[in-house]
């Protein structure tokens, strides 16, 4: 039967994500150091506050306003999870936090979604048998109303067990794909030479260590997207029709000076951890060219390009790693469809799991208030039963002005 062709009207839309983030130390609270940009030296010391903390109102030094319940960050070289990881992208080079022994940190993150949404569809019938050879319309669109959907929610683990070293650790505790509690990723991040040597100090200067099981760093936007129960560093909803996030085992070397940045990766390719069917397997290569700098006081340059790469694997996933399931709960799916079989409602997996070469460019800039974000993003690839490649394309772009904030 020839497929029909689909024409999808949205004739309501009242989405809107709640997240609140709670970061707990197990250090007294007292007033937060922001993250910056790459490139910027702030100082932790309380009696010494940085220019960054604080701001000039009739000729005199005042500290900016932030959440009374802010911890301080104690953690070194951390993304904050809070306003102050807003634009921050890869995990700082600088410190951020003095060093004063074994640190743990627990943090969580939680978003409410109230989903208001409706479809429809002129498609002519096409009726197939289901998992039980019951016949069922595979063009007829399942009921869709308002309501809330599930809470999802995070738990972040961080331990600093040397200076420049920390380990980290991020669970869901709910999402939509896994109501479960499950591990996401853990890694080492390495800032510091163990090893008390001058070479080595004077290396570490420029050089960061990603060791362990992580969300790779392909592309800029898997820093602004919503990562199950953590949404406050997305201006929107959802994330990208083609989302490329997922998390593998391997290590990426950072290399930093000034406002330059060069990474260099390998990882195994996939999500899980396997060690049969080695012929259906091969390494994973990626890389990462930068430049971000605060051009001026109120502007801010940042331009990437990422290139993801691997021959052969078993089940890639890069386009269809996000195992906490999208935001948008049964959109275009049929009345078959369940809130687990069907997680990814209104993104495009382009199933290329086999064979993957992708590039994205990210251009940021912001002036003020004001942001712009952007993709440019190619992928080619295959799965395992295909003999040509396929090519994907992805242009997207995004302006956001945010109000009623310190511009930070």
């Amino acid at each position: 039967m020839k497929s029909p062709s689909m024409k999808t009207v949205m004739v309501a839309l009242m989405a809107a994500s709640m997240p609140a983030i709670a970061l707990a130390q197990t250090q007294s609270q007292s007033q937060a150091v922001p993250a910056v940009p790459a490139g910027t030296v702030i100082s932790t010391d309380d009696k010494t506050p940085s220019a960054d903390t604080m701001k000039t109102v009739g000729g005199k030094k005042v500290a900016k306003p932030f959440l009374s319940t802010a911890p301080k960050i104690e953690i070194q070289h951390i993304r904050a999870t809070d306003m102050r990881g807003l634009n921050v992208y890869e995990s700082p080079k600088d410190e951020g936090a003095s060093y004063n022994g074994f640190k743990l940190s627990w943090g969580a993150a939680f978003t409410q979604q109230f989903q208001g949404l409706d479809h429809s569809n002129t498609a002519a019938a096409r009726m197939i048998p289901d998992a039980n050879k019951v016949l069922y319309d595979a063009n007829k669109l399942v009921q869709v109303g308002h309501g809330f959907n599930n809470a999802e929610a995070n738990l972040f683990m961080n331990a600093q067990v040397a200076k420049g070293i920390r380990v980290a650790l991020t669970s869901y505790l709910s999402t939509r794909h896994h109501n479960e509690t499950w591990v996401k990723d853990g890694y080492f991040l390495i800032d510091a030479s163990p090893i008390d040597v001058a070479l080595l100090n004077n290396l570490m200067k420029y050089v960061t260590l990603r060791v362990g099981h992580f969300e790779i760093n392909y592309g800029d936007a898997h820093f602004r997207r919503t990562d199950g129960g953590n949404a406050v560093y997305n201006p929107l909803v959802g994330n990208y029709i083609m989302d490329a996030f997922t998390t593998e085992i391997g290590g990426e070397m950072y290399v930093r000076k000034g406002p330059f940045l060069a990474m260099a990766g390998m990882t195994a390719g996939e999500v899980r951890g396997q060690i049969t069917k080695p012929a259906q397997r091969a390494p994973t290569y990626l890389g990462k060219l930068g430049f971000d700098k605060q051009i001026t006081p109120a502007t801010r340059v940042r331009l990437t390009g990422s290139l993801y790469q691997t021959a052969k694997s078993a089940n890639n996933t890069l386009y269809s790693g996000d195992r906490a399931g999208s935001r948008y709960y049964d959109v275009l799916e049929n009345t078959a469809s369940t809130e687990a079989a069907q997680a990814w409602s209104g993104a495009i997996q382009p199933g290329l799991s086999s064979k993957v070469r992708a590039l994205q460019v990210n251009p940021f800039v912001k002036i003020n208030g004001f942001e712009f974000f952007g993709i440019a993003e190619r992928a080619k690839g295959r799965n395992a039963t295909e003999t040509a490649d396929r090519t994907w394309t992805q242009y997207a772009g995004e302006g956001v002005y945010r109000f009623l904030a310190d511009d930070r």
